[in-house]
C-alpha cells in the first residue's frame, strides 16, 4: 500500500491537497489533524467520494513523543504501508509585533512548522532511503522568503524550513528523492478569513487572492513521477506579490 501523509490536512490548502491527490488514486491519503475532528472527517469523507482510501491521524507534529507514538504505532499495524509522499503543512500563526511577543508565541510557531517538520520527516526518511524514492514538499510562505512586519515568528519558522529544504534536498537527491518547499502568498482559506481581501488585493499584481485548489494542483505537480528533476526549489504561489 503507497500512501500520501499530509499534515494539518483537515482543512484549508491541506484539505485540498488531500482532495487532489485523492483524485488522482496514486495514494492511500493519511490524514493529520491535532484538534478539529470534525473537519478531519469530513475531509476523509470527501476523499473516499472521490474514489481513494485513506485513514485520519491525530498528533500534533510540534509534539515528538507524541508524533513518535501515533506513526510508530500506525507503522506496527500497516507493516505493508509505504509513505513515499510527505506534505509538511501543519502551521499554526500568533502574529504581532515582535516588540511584545511572548515566547510562548514565538516558541509554538516555531515548534509546530520547524520541529513538526522535522519529527515528521525525520520518522520517514530511512524508509524512503530504502526504497529509493521520494516526494517531500514543505508548505511555507511568502513570509519565510521576504519576511512579513508582524510574523517575525512565523517568518523564521518558515524561513528556516525553505533552509532544511535545499540542505536535505543535496543529502538525498542520489536515493531518487525529492525535497521542494512552496510558498503561496494571500490564499483564501480559514486562516485569511479576518484579512480585508479588498484591501490586500491592491497588493497583488494578479488582484485577487489565489485558491486551496490552485496551490494543491502545484504539491500534486511536485509529487508526481513528472517532478523527477524538480529538487531543492522554492516554488512561489502568490499572484506576482514577491517575484
Amino acid at each position: 500500500m503507497k500512501c500520501a501523509i499530509i499534515t494539518g490536512g483537515s482543512r484549508g490548502i491541506g484539505r485540498a491537497i488531500c482532495l487532489k491527490l485523492a483524485e488522482e488514486k496514486s495514494y492511500h491519503i493519511l490524514i493529520n489533524y491535532t484538534s478539529n475532528e470534525e473537519a478531519a472527517k469530513e475531509t476523509l469523507a470527501k476523499v473516499v467520494e472521490l474514489g481513494a482510501t485513506g485513514e485520519i491521524l491525530k498528533f500534533d507534529v510540534g509534539n515528538a513523543e507524541e508524533t513518535l507514538k501515533v506513526l510508530g504505532e500506525w507503522q506496527e499495524n500497516n507493516a505493508d504501508a509505504l509513505v513515499e509522499v510527505i506534505v509538511n503543512n501543519a502551521g499554526i500563526t500568533r502574529d504581532g509585533l515582535f516588540m511584545w511577543m511572548k515566547s510562548e508565541d514565538w516558541n509554538s510557531v516555531i515548534n509546530t512548522s520547524l520541529n513538526g517538520f522535522f519529527n515528521v520527516t525525520n520518522f520517514f526518511i530511512q524508509k524512503l532511503l530504502r526504497n529509493k524514492y521520494g516526494r517531500i514538499i514543505n508548505m511555507v510562505s511568502v513570509s519565510g522568503v521576504k519576511g512579513t512586519a508582524g510574523q517575525t515568528n512565523y517568518s523564521a519558522a518558515k524561513g528556516a524550513v525553505v533552509g532544511a529544504t535545499k540542505a536535505l534536498a543535496q543529502e538525498v537527491a542520489k536515493r531518487n528523492i525529492t525535497v521542494n518547499a512552496v510558498a503561496p502568498g494571500f490564499i483564501r482559506t480559514d486562516m485569511t478569513q479576518e484579512f480585508n481581501e479588498d484591501e490586500l488585493k491592491a497588493m497583488i499584481p494578479a488582484n485577487r487572492f489565489g485558491e486551496a485548489e490552485e496551490v494543491a494542483d502545484l504539491v500534486a505537480f511536485l509529487a508526481s513521477r513528472k517532478a523527477s528533476y524538480i529538487t531543492g526549489e522554492v516554488i512561489n504561489i502568490n499572484g506576482g506579490i514577491y517575484s
